[in-house]
């Protein structure tokens, strides 16, 4: 989903990104001088999540009739269903998934 425009892509810069014009001390000096690094920890769930991949299965003749019936009006829309799979998936990911 698209929500308003990103032409000012020139107000942010990229790590390790110059602009014209400005010259540091270390490249001025022809040398490059080196970058702090970080140490960086993922949570249990980010870990878990990102073990799991995606598996690229990608339906596009669901995704076709769900456009279809958006464009016609005739989607509607479960609050119900999607309220359950969001607490569902907040009990799997949160590892409180009652076994039946």
């Amino acid at each position: 989903m698209k929500i308003g425009h990103l032409d000012n892509q020139s107000a942010t810069q990229a790590p390790g990104e110059r602009r014209s014009g400005t010259a540091s001390p270390a490249s001025a000096s022809g040398t490059k001088s080196a970058e702090p690094s970080a140490q960086v920890e993922l949570s249990t769930t980010a870990a878990q999540l990102a073990a799991r991949g995606t598996d690229g299965v990608f339906d596009t003749q669901k995704v076709q009739r769900i456009s279809d019936a958006i464009r016609d009006g005739k989607f509607q829309v479960d609050p119900g269903a999607i309220a359950d799979k969001l607490i569902a998936n907040a009990q799997e990911l949160l590892g409180n998934v009652t076994r039946r």
